[in-house]
């Protein structure tokens, strides 16, 4: 990705999608180029704690909610320290944002961080594209990076693929931090960091868990140097059939019995470390609004989501594991993808989805108070 200065409204730009459809619009943040992955997320709210989270390195983000940035940017809401958008697509973006927190414009925080974006284009158009195509490379282009439609397509199909991306080392820490309890420390907690939100550690901090977390480089005996009650994996960008590393840290942990809790491409890395294959999705779950069942209570959760990728486990079975048996618990009522696993004869289970999500919705959050639960059964 380059880019240059902040994009004026006038400055033109072109979104060029690798099957050669384009769509022309005006530079939004900064100008230059970027290349990634075409996704769309469906979310009205939370476009703060979309573009800081990891999971969405290496992809160009398109917001199907037409007005953008109409609360501004504030410094309370990041998931991470950075942006991590490769780019950024919006219809109608506010000019004049209106929030008591607001600190800066959307337009000034996506300059500032070098992010290329593109606004004043069709993204129902666009979106209904990726539906019917796919999630596809793309490239966005603005200012002096606008050349022959032809060449700018030619670029675009020798980016990389999301399939076959081996990016959590890229977006974890490198070195391990601790996120103490709030209140009276109960339990410790290892969290390998695949992409941490940092909303995670928060969530479990007020339930008096005190998180070590770890780089995605951690080894068993890192994870067990903590002294650990329970062990976490979180959410990250990439192909998880590229993660033979966490797979292997997580059968250690598997072996030894310890509480186990996973979120999002924790969830595969626990459907591989059980035997189970992945598989890229057409064009993914991303936003606030997707339907849930939890399938341990029979409730229907709204959750929050952002994953390309999903586990291939049966849904109506038992399925015999190296540790034990397993199941599906919890899947995604629009297409019946799986979205969580637990173990029957272990203490570890997974979702696919978020929990933590900071913007809403909150009907996951008991997730958290189960993995607590298991803990106290483990020390009881």
């Amino acid at each position: 990705m380059t880019t240059s200065t902040r994009g004026a409204t006038k400055t033109p730009a072109v979104l060029v999608l690798e099957d050669g459809r384009i769509f022309r619009g005006r530079a939004y943040g900064a100008v230059g180029e970027t290349f990634g992955e075409a996704v769309f997320s469906t979310g009205m709210t939370g476009y703060q704690e979309t573009l800081t989270d990891p999971s969405y390195h290496r992809q160009v983000v398109v917001m199907t909610a037409p007005h953008v940035g109409n609360t501004g940017v504030n410094d309370e809401d990041p998931e991470s320290k950075r942006i991590w958008v490769s780019g950024y697509v919006v219809r109608d973006p506010a000019r004049v944002p209106s929030n008591w927190r607001s600190r800066r414009t959307l337009d000034e925080e996506l300059a500032a961080q070098g992010v290329v974006g593109i606004s004043g284009i069709d993204t129902r158009a666009l979106t209904r594209h990726l539906r019917e195509r796919g999630a596809m490379r793309v490239g966005i282009f603005s200012g002096d990076a606008v050349q022959e439609d032809g060449a700018l397509l030619a670029r675009v199909q020798e980016a990389p693929q999301m399939k076959g991306a081996n990016l959590s080392a890229e977006v974890a820490t490198t070195e391990p931090y601790v996120v103490p309890a709030l209140g009276e420390k109960k339990f410790t907690v290892a969290a390998v960091d695949l992409g941490i939100k940092g909303m995670t550690p928060h969530r479990m901090a007020e339930r008096g868990i005190e998180v070590h977390v770890l780089p995605a480089t951690a080894t068993v005996e890192d994870v067990y140097a903590v002294n650990p009650d329970g062990v976490f994996f979180s959410n990250g960008p990439g192909d998880p059939a590229t993660a033979d590393h966490p797979v292997s840290v997580m059968r250690g942990v598997l072996e030894r019995g310890t509480p186990l809790f996973g979120i999002c491409f924790g969830n595969q890395i626990l459907g591989r470390a059980l035997g189970f294959g992945t598989y890229k999705l057409k064009y993914g779950h991303r936003g606030i609004n997707q339907p849930v069942q939890d399938r341990t209570t029979g409730k229907v959760e709204v959750t929050a989501h952002n994953h390309g990728f999903a586990v291939d486990a049966p849904l109506d079975q038992v399925s015999e594991t190296p540790f034990g048996r397993a199941e599906v618990s919890h899947v995604c009522l629009n297409d019946n993808v799986v979205e969580g696993l637990q173990l029957l004869d272990r203490p570890a289970f997974s979702v696919q989805y978020h929990p933590e999500a900071a913007a809403g919705p909150h009907d996951a959050a008991y997730l958290f108070d189960r993995f607590v639960s298991l803990m106290e059964g483990q020390r009881a």
